[in-house]
């Protein structure tokens, strides 16, 4: 069971996309596990065959304990259990002969109760039906007993759940708002609590940029066009090359930097709630691939699509408030990274150049960051840097 967040401690299986003997891909999706921030489509991290599935659907499983068995190219078939073990009574995971299926990260999204769906063998076309009519598919029963629902099952129930009073959507959102809240407030309690921070902020002139990304947008066709937010996502990345210490994690007592930069963007859910899904080495991606990427991201956050590589490796967090008038954001470190970025709206404001007070666009960045791997003057280098890259947008491209 992959840890896909900071205050995860388990999870419920609620589906295999794979079953013993399946060839896997890296990247693929092999499993849907359901946490307390919503259901995580769950990929794999090395290619081969699934020799043995360990746990069943409907089983809460520890962050960490082993939910099935991969064997690679010219591995032996490891030998078969008398049985897997159930959700009602499950054993400890037997001794591996092959590695574990290596698991991570959240679909950001609030059905209303898929770990009982996970329960029955639901058709793909079914399950899609099911999300777009809004259909609770543990209320679903198959035509068949013991059969696979279908994309019938789906329309009969829904017709069914038209003519019954509405009473429990509203309670539904509201239990997962609240579940999702004690989420969120158990990792941000554990950031104030183990991670000792220090903030800083300066103001940023961003007219150069933000007249360079009007002339810009003014040669693309409008479908191509680029959001403010896209330079300034290049930039905080870009600028972790001279201050290397804020781009990673703490884990084992120890800082872990990364040789990347996934850029961890923090997103409003949909009914409520927040995740910070990752833009994979954000800082080698030009500029039409990183607008290509936020959308993509975006859409997926809201249709509740997330895979577990986005959620499982942010190595540095991106908050930008600013389209919410926000003018200056302090931002708590999501662990186990040990740095968190914000920026705040871009407002007209008088400034000082070359002896004269002129009208300048200028932007407020903050940056909190853990003590126990940088300081204020590492800091202050970092968001030095960050407002010499955006004096030159064009070279942000």
């Amino acid at each position: 069971m992959p840890s896909l967040g900071a205050d995860m401690d388990a999870g419920t299986l609620v589906e295999w996309m794979v079953k013993p003997g399946d060839e896997v891909k890296r990247g693929q999706v092999v499993a849907v596990v359901e946490t307390q921030k919503g259901a995580i489509e769950v990929e794999i991290w090395e290619a081969g065959t699934v020799d043995r599935v360990v746990v069943e659907p409907g089983a809460k499983v520890p962050v960490g304990e082993v939910l099935a068995l991969l064997r690679t190219a010219g591995e032996p078939a490891a030998d078969q259990p008398a049985a897997p073990p159930t959700a009602a009574s499950r054993t400890a995971a037997p001794p591996t002969a092959a590695p574990a299926l290596p698991l991570a990260a959240p679909i950001a999204k609030a059905p209303p109760s898929i770990a009982a769906a996970g329960r029955q063998r639901v058709s793909p076309a079914a399950r899609k039906l099911a999300e777009e009519l809004g259909v609770d598919l543990s209320t679903v029963q198959p035509g068949e007993p013991g059969g696979v629902i279908s994309r019938e099952d789906v329309e009969r129930a829904a017709q069914a759940a038209k003519r019954a009073p509405a009473a429990a959507p509203e309670a539904a959102a509201a239990d997962w708002q609240s579940q999702m809240r004690k989420a969120i407030a158990a990792a941000m309690s554990r950031s104030k609590r183990e991670i000792p921070h220090y903030y800083l902020a300066t103001d940023i002139d961003v007219t150069r940029l933000m007249t360079w990304l009007a002339d810009e947008n003014l040669k693309r066709s409008v479908a191509a066009r680029l959001l403010p937010a896209v330079p300034l996502m290049k930039a905080v990345a870009l600028a972790l090359r001279e201050v290397p210490e804020l781009n990673g994690v703490w884990a084992g007592g120890a800082f872990q930097p990364s040789p990347a930069v996934h850029l961890g963007m923090a997103i409003a859910m949909r009914g409520g709630g927040l995740v910070a899904p990752a833009i994979h080495d954000a800082e080698k991606k030009n500029l039409d691939e990183l607008m290509v990427n936020l959308r993509d991201l975006i859409t997926r956050v809201r249709g509740g699509r997330l895979r577990s590589s986005e959620m499982a490796d942010p190595t540095i967090t991106l908050t930008n408030l600013g389209e919410q008038g926000v003018e200056q954001v302090l931002g708590v470190i999501y662990p186990p990274q040990v740095a968190i970025v914000g920026l705040g709206r871009i407002v007209d404001r008088p400034w000082v150049e070359n002896g004269a007070v002129v009208a300048r666009r200028v932007m407020t960045a903050t940056l909190a960051a853990d003590h126990r791997v940088s300081d204020g003057h590492r800091g202050g280098l970092y968001l030095a840097a960050l407002g010499r890259l955006l004096q030159e947008p064009d070279k942000l491209v």
